[in-house]
């Protein structure tokens, strides 16, 4: 999965493989021995847990990214390309 964005030790990575059509757009998201995966249009958890802090840095990653997060979704998804985004600041 390439990685799309990194800040406070955070990687975000989005996964697209043209074998096998995701229909929900989420990202995935790592820290230290921590994994989520979140949905794109609401922020939410679908799976794993990061620590209170790192989740709420990633919520507000999301919520000030969440046009490019989708565009990259279409993208990605039709064409398998990637292009990164900035990170939080």
């Amino acid at each position: 999965m390439p990685i799309i964005s990194q800040f406070y030790g955070i990687i975000i990575r989005i996964y697209f493989n043209d074998k096998e059509k995701h229909h929900l757009a989420h990202i995935h998201v790592q820290y230290n021995e921590y994994d989520a995966t979140y949905a794109i249009n609401d922020c939410n958890v679908l799976e794993g847990e990061l620590p209170s802090k790192q989740h709420k840095l990633v919520v507000a990653w999301m919520e000030i990214h969440k046009e490019e997060l989708q565009a990259l979704w279409e993208v990605s998804q039709k064409e398998g390309e990637i292009f990164k985004i900035d990170p939080l600041k």
